[in-house]
């Protein structure tokens, strides 16, 4: 048998190395490395799950995924119709996005529906954890809490009650006595996860981890964790917003293209059945710099107010910040409109915003935010009935993007009357009663609206 040997793992980002170091030359991390001992065995996160045979795929049977819906119909709508069997999934968030309130909500619609679910709580006592569901309207028999971080009990405990579902709150938060590193640590993030995971595959009940974000907002731990569950869930929002965004970053069973939309409030996370209202409640049309963009999230259109503020730079070099945009974006149209509109930009400082905590993906709202800057410059409000959707080139071209009928539609529903659109991008009419107005660069652009 092999002796024991020692290996030095860095905690923030799990590699190893033949000897202690004061900084980890792989993340630069000062003080992260620790030795840990390794025997001779398997790995005990490593379950055995008997001795498989390489058959033709043809002989394979094919089977239908059974689905365990969650009872909210924006999860389901993310998951794909709900969560497979054995699967493992990440939920991960900021601090205080709303995490642990979506888990509770979950465990409440599905032990309802007569669901054994058991929620573990690492990071709370049973007794807050009871708090928040009163607060929320959370009841019910089926519904199991359990306080306990060390994950030998938590194991032990998944066997005693025999849960349809498990969730646990959160994964940094467990930890494992047999191994040396200390909680919160990559390599037991990795051990941990990797004995649910083999748990829930072997005894078949959905596994929903809790994971928090970093401050560059990837999901702490490392990136392994990612790969090792079924599908990760992450809650997006900003601060005094109560509009949160529940997307896929990663499914197995399903697409990765629907998103989720609920609204937070001192009930719990609420789903949104209209959206578009939402962020465009407190629109103020009538002020210059303010303009009117469709985006597709998932399948599902949504209008976002473009704001923008184009003053002269007071003194030193001029600024420009953005808040729901990408700052890439805003300065490649910055250097458009001085090269081919002869606007002096860079002389200016350039703030701009997509209002409600919706922030725009793509390319599709580049139309809006120059029309929106086109505004601001010039002093001159944009019709407050009128949508714009397009792609903005480097030659100051409008492009089409797609799924343009779907995004007029629901413009329309929503009362606006016209729509500025790329030249020839919509192949079918437009909306009874809607104008249309087509641009095919942004000199059109300016002279039609703030000229």
């Amino acid at each position: 048998m092999a002796k024991a040997r020692s290996v030095f793992i860095c905690d923030e980002c799990g590699s190893d190395h033949p000897r202690w170091l004061g900084r980890c030359p792989d993340c630069n991390c000062w003080d992260s490395i620790r030795e840990m001992r390794l025997g001779a065995g398997p790995s005990p996160a490593a379950a055995p799950f008997g001795t498989a045979k390489a058959i033709p795929i043809g002989d394979v049977e094919p089977s239908a995924e059974k689905r365990l819906p969650t009872g909210l119909a924006e999860v389901d709508r993310v998951l794909g119709g709900g969560f497979v069997p054995g699967c493992g999934i990440l939920l991960a968030g900021e601090p205080g996005i709303g995490k642990s309130t979506l888990l509770l909500q979950i465990a409440q619609k599905m032990s309802g529906d007569n669901q054994r679910f058991l929620y573990v709580t690492g990071e709370e006592s049973a007794a807050q954890v009871r708090l928040r569901a009163d607060r929320i309207g959370i009841s019910g028999d089926p519904l199991f809490i359990l306080a306990e971080c060390d994950l030998q009990a938590i194991e032990e405990q998944i066997t005693s009650v025999a849960p349809a579902v498990v969730g646990i709150d959160s994964v940094q938060a467990l930890r494992w006595a047999e191994l040396p590193t200390g909680t919160g640590s990559v390599m037991q993030v990795r051990e941990v996860t990797g004995r649910l995971l083999a748990l829930a595959k072997r005894q078949g009940f959905p596994l929903i981890l809790v994971g928090h974000v970093t401050k560059e907002g990837g999901v702490a731990g490392p990136k392994a964790l990612e790969h090792m569950v079924d599908g990760v869930l992450q809650i997006e929002g900003e601060r005094g917003r109560p509009l949160r965004l529940l997307r896929g970053l990663k499914n197995r069973y399903g697409s990765t293209e629907e998103v989720g939309i609920f609204e937070m409030r001192s009930d719990g996370l609420v789903e949104v059945d209209n959206p578009s209202n939402l962020l465009l409640g407190e629109r103020r049309p009538t002020a210059p710099g303010s303009a009117t963009a469709a985006v597709l999230e998932g399948s599902r259109p949504l209008l976002v107010e473009v704001q923008a503020l184009v003053t002269p730079a007071s003194h030193g070099p001029s600024a420009r910040k953005v808040s729901g945009i990408d700052g890439a974006r805003l300065s490649m149209l910055a250097a458009v409109f001085t090269k081919r509109l002869g606007l002096p930009l860079a002389d200016c400082d350039i703030h701009a915003n997509a209002v409600g905590g919706i922030r725009l993906r793509g390319t599709s709202g580049d139309l809006a935010l120059a029309a929106a800057l086109l505004s601001s410059f010039h002093d001159r409000r944009l019709p407050a009935d009128c949508i714009f959707v397009g792609e903005v080139g480097l030659l100051g071209e409008v492009r089409p993007i797609a799924g343009l009928r779907q995004r007029l539609e629901e413009a329309h529903r929503l009362g606006f009357d016209a729509g500025c659109i790329p030249v020839g991008s919509l192949q079918q009419d437009a909306p009874a009663g809607m104008r249309i107005h087509e641009v095919s660069e942004l000199a059109e652009l300016a002279r039609r609206f703030v000229e």
